[in-house]
């Protein structure tokens, strides 16, 4: 216990470190927001991929793939690799620029520029969204965590979650968006390691063993979706790149578009591998429990998602498996960082707070909100009884169909107008919440971001089409 604790501390002592660091290179709010535009395509990449998975790829998506077999990993996976790239490809490069030409470093900000709000009241819906879905998002970040903390210290689950709290807070509260994504990056490393090694050191351990996994788990090597309705949910995953604000905020932040490529080329790389690892876990974690048993995962009081924390465990030696279970923090604080940065910015850059302030006022304003949702989404964490799936889903369909379909035609059609935001905006927002909350099929697994993508999607078009059209000052200022 001795060992799991000092190398816990050699970890967060070097995450405290980055963020003091970068305090020193951050003097005003829009530093502290996207780090002056200067990061290079590898730490970009690794620090969106990071920020992206976050505990889902290692506690999620193998606990998942125990318990529902290979078509839970395979589809989802899917998925996430084709929306990701397309949004590498369609996206990044045209935010970066057009962003640049806006003199905007927010999503709110970008939309509102973008459609000439001069009243303000689309920056102010769009980062009331933020606000909603990014709170869930962060608590969804905390759960996992808490897990973490919960099952290496056997501390209660109120004294890990206070742990991890700090623990987020403290780095992001010193340094902004630079030290998120220089910490992102080394967490991005240490995840992409630890998924490597377990899966590898998993595998050899079952090799030789009898155990037939798809005798234990029937589930376990069937990839067939269930039906094409499930398929395609599962898949629709990959739509909600498109409208993640932490993921965007790297596009917006990187040095040039020129190195828009590089970094392509590396997330995805990292992303794919990443994705296959864990998927391998999940089905290692079913031969492996059958043969040797694994504790708190399957059987009474047991809980899937501890599968990578419990094969880790058992796998590592005592030297080493402190700094793999620090990996599945790294996976917590690698996203629960980039979004309290962008509920801080939210607060300061897109309501009418931080209007009169000096900009280097508005910094520490940003870093006292960091404090503030950190707390809010702490009382979502300790309340909410769901999984830490659920509440990822959640959060990540709300900002898919909210923000997805509009910034894919603010950024590919010139022709999208104020209103058709508004209507993308608020159709996507109340749709995720009516799908979640009051339609299903019975007998198919349907995501609420699959249908609320769709209809904000045509909503933007159709209203686009019957209100007035940017200005052509607007559209020659973004070359359109």
């Amino acid at each position: 216990m001795i060992l799991a604790y000092t190398q816990f501390g050699i970890y967060l002592a070097m995450m405290l470190g980055i963020g003091w660091y970068s305090m020193s290179k951050t003097s005003d709010n829009a530093g502290y927001i996207a780090g002056g535009r200067s990061l290079g395509p590898a730490t970009t990449a690794i620090s969106a991929g990071a920020s992206d998975m976050s505990g889902w790829l290692l506690l999620g998506l193998p606990g998942a793939v125990f318990v529902g077999g290979l078509s839970e990993g395979l589809w989802i996976s899917a998925g996430l690799i084709i929306g990701a790239y397309l949004n590498w490809t369609l996206v990044a490069a045209r935010l970066r620029q057009f962003t640049e030409d806006l003199d905007a470093i927010t999503l709110p900000t970008y939309i509102g520029e973008r459609f000439e709000d001069k009243s303000g009241i689309l920056k102010i819906v769009a980062a009331v969204v933020i606000m909603l879905f990014f709170t869930l998002y962060v608590a969804s970040g905390l759960k996992g965590g808490t897990l973490l903390f919960a099952y290496t210290f056997d501390a209660s689950e109120k004294t890990a979650m206070i742990i991890t709290t700090i623990v987020v807070v403290s780095y992001t509260f010193l340094g902004g968006y630079l030290a998120v994504c220089w910490t992102d990056l080394i967490q991005g490393i240490l995840m992409f390691l630890a998924l490597l090694f377990t899966a590898m050191l998993g595998y050899f351990a079952i090799a030789g063993n009898p155990v037939d996994i798809s005798t234990v788990n029937p589930k376990a090597f069937d990839w067939k979706a269930g039906s094409i309705l499930s398929g395609a949910s599962l898949m629709a995953w990959g739509l909600g790149y498109f409208g993640q604000p932490h993921i965007l905020a790297r596009f917006v932040g990187i040095k040039n578009v020129e190195s828009v490529p590089a970094a392509r080329r590396i997330g995805m790389s990292w992303m794919i591998i990443s994705l296959f690892f864990s998927t391998c876990i999940g089905l290692i974690g079913i031969g492996y429990s059958e043969a040797f048993g694994l504790a708190g995962v399957s059987g009474e009081g047991g809980n899937s998602e501890r599968v990578f924390l419990a094969l880790s465990t058992v796998l590592f030696h005592p030297i080493f498996s402190g700094f793999v279970l620090a990996a599945v923090l790294a996976a917590v604080m690698s996203t629960a960082d980039s979004q309290l940065l962008v509920l801080s910015s939210a607060l300061t850059e897109d309501t009418p707070i931080g209007k009169n302030m000096s900009n280097e006022k508005k910094a520490w304003v940003s870093r006292f909100g960091v404090v503030g949702f950190a707390i809010l989404a702490y009382v979502i964490a300790v309340t909410d009884e769901g999984n830490i799936l659920s509440m990822v889903a959640y959060a990540w369909g709300g900002f898919g169909a909210a923000f997805g379909p509009l910034v894919i035609l603010s950024l590919m059609w010139r022709d999208t107008t104020k209103a058709g935001a508004i209507a993308g905006i608020l159709v996507g927002s109340v749709s995720i919440v009516v799908f979640k909350n009051f339609v299903a099929v019975e007998g198919h697994y349907l995501y609420e971001l699959l249908p609320s993508f769709i209809l904000s999607f045509i909503s933007i078009v159709v209203v686009s089409k019957f209100s007035a059209r940017p200005s052509d000052e607007l559209l020659a200022r973004l070359k359109f």
